[in-house]
């Protein structure tokens, strides 16, 4: 743990009795005393605070900052009114993903959090091709929490007034406790909650002050992992990646009809229109065997026909759920399939995402 990077949390993490390991080049926690389940569970029902200040945040500074930008992703970027995010993805020449990113809209340009284990590369990608008019920055003097869960509201009413009359994907410019932050209505996990962005020096103060009220508890990457997959959203690395495209992670909704002016377009344009040779589905598992990440999907023939992305247990359902790509013409909800684990044959179906609805105040 002494060679990895740490958030600013990572002392009030030692003290809360986190069980911490290795993210991203970070020490993060994992869990706390109560375990997975029960930070899962209490999300759902109550609310949770994660520390994810290990995600690159940056700025794009400029009166033609969105058209920039616009011309690294699907599109969409122009739209966005002032206060508004929206989630796209960095494309490479094939069609792959760079990364997935989220986007707020601002007077003076654009605010953007990356994924902690991409943020090199993309700030990389977004200086090289970032025209001179714009000015990027990256934000290390911030920190950033998420507060989740149905009683997210209620605590956020208490320190930001502006937060709460927030919708889903919308941001603000606010004040907790002296401390100025940029809010927004938006999360990780399929509930209702903000994203708050802060400088690093209050985030301790502040993540204690959310934590001393009522119905907060801290959460791990582990129960953040197993919120996200209920809520079937993608994970970098696993639903997305250079080699896969956001065709085939069923991210269609992310393009702007008539835009084909970004990296990769024409792959895209294809699939667009002709469909995807694999795809992303929901498996539900017969029994209590979990599925995981790298199992083989295979017709009732034996012949394979993808493999899992992401698999475990699901807390909120009480049974082992599973993402996977497989061919298309097998991708359709009802199909049974198989998948192969330690030797073993487990029945799955292909089911509708998200597992569990979302709760997002749209």
């Amino acid at each position: 743990m002494t060679t990895l990077q740490q958030t600013p949390l990572y002392d009030l993490h030692k003290q809360l009795g986190a069980k911490m390991t290795a993210f991203a080049g970070y020490a993060m926690p994992l869990q706390y005393d109560k375990g997975i389940i029960h930070e899962h569970l209490h999300c759902r029902a109550q609310a949770g605070l994660f520390d994810i200040s290990h995600m690159g945040q940056g700025r794009i500074l400029g009166e033609q900052a969105a058209a920039a930008l616009e011309r690294l992703t699907p599109g969409g970027i122009v739209d966005l009114p002032v206060g508004a995010q929206k989630y796209t993805v960095l494309t490479n020449a094939e069609g792959g993903v760079i990364d997935d990113i989220i986007v707020t809209r601002s007077e003076a340009g654009l605010s953007l959090i990356v994924n902690a284990a991409c943020k090199d590369k993309d700030f990389a990608h977004l200086r090289r091709h970032l025209p001179p008019d714009c000015e990027f920055e990256t934000c290390n003097d911030l920190a950033l929490l998420a507060l989740q869960g149905p009683l997210a509201v209620k605590v956020m009413a208490k320190f930001s007034a502006e937060a709460i009359d927030l919708r889903f994907m919308q941001a603000c410019a606010s004040d907790i406790a002296g401390v100025a932050c940029l809010i927004s209505r938006s999360g990780y996990t399929g509930e209702d909650g903000f994203e708050i962005s802060l400088p690093q020096a209050e985030a301790e103060r502040i993540a204690r002050l959310l934590l001393a009220e009522e119905g907060v508890e801290p959460m791990g990457l582990g129960a953040r992992d197993t919120l996200r997959l209920e809520a079937g959203l993608c994970l970098y690395g696993h639903e997305l990646s250079e080699t896969i495209t956001p065709i085939e992670a069923g991210l269609r909704w992310l393009f702007k009809k008539g835009h084909s002016d970004f990296p990769g377009a024409a792959t895209l344009a294809a699939q667009l229109i002709q469909g995807a040779e694999r795809v992303r589905v929901g498996l539900a598992v017969e029994g209590k065997i979990p599925v995981r990440e790298g199992a083989v999907i295979c017709a009732a023939d034996g012949s394979e026909l993808g493999r899992v992305s992401s698999g475990g247990f699901s807390p909120s359902l009480g049974r082992p759920v599973a993402m996977a790509f497989v061919a298309r013409d097998s991708a359709r909800p009802g199909t049974r399939l198989y998948a192969n684990v330690r030797d073993q044959r487990i029945a799955v179906q292909v089911c509708a995402l998200p597992f569990v609805p979302h709760h997002y105040r749209r």
